[in-house]
């Protein structure tokens, strides 16, 4: 159960870029990133996770999901409403992140049917830290 993948966004740029360690800031999300809030970041905005089995299983590459944090060997789903670690970093699961008509634009038709319910999930940052590609993704 670990972090396979980190991706990042600029703002107004379609491209992600992989990084193998990001700051994870408390209520902001994670520096760097497009959805990074000056401010405190709306409930469920400061960050996402993706399985990577089922971003394999629908043929996407990886970022192509539009998530920041690819993992593997995580029931990702079962992470909301609980409180989780990934590496130092304490979050919090709010919300499934379903895949929506921008995600579709960027990659293909009926990717939307395909992860319905399987997108990932949105959480919030509770205790910063650094997050780091091979970090483990531990239910509290």
């Amino acid at each position: 159960m670990s972090v396979e993948a980190i991706h990042l966004g600029a703002p107004r740029e379609p491209e992600l870029w992989t990084v193998e360690s990001v700051q994870a800031v408390a209520g902001k999300g994670l520096e760097g990133d497009r959805h990074f809030h000056a401010d405190r970041a709306p409930s469920g905005q400061a960050l996402t996770l993706v399985a990577a089995e089922i971003v394999e299983e629908v043929g996407l590459r990886p970022g192509e999901s539009r998530r920041q944090l690819t993992v593997r060997d995580v029931d990702v789903n079962s992470l909301v409403g609980k409180r989780f670690r990934v590496g130092e970093v304490e979050c919090f699961g709010v919300e499934l992140c379903e895949p929506c008509r921008h995600l579709e634009k960027m990659t293909r038709p009926e990717i939307i049917r395909e992860l319905t319910h399987r997108a990932g999930i949105n959480a919030d940052i509770l205790v910063g830290g650094v997050i780091r590609v091979g970090d483990p993704v531990v239910e509290l």
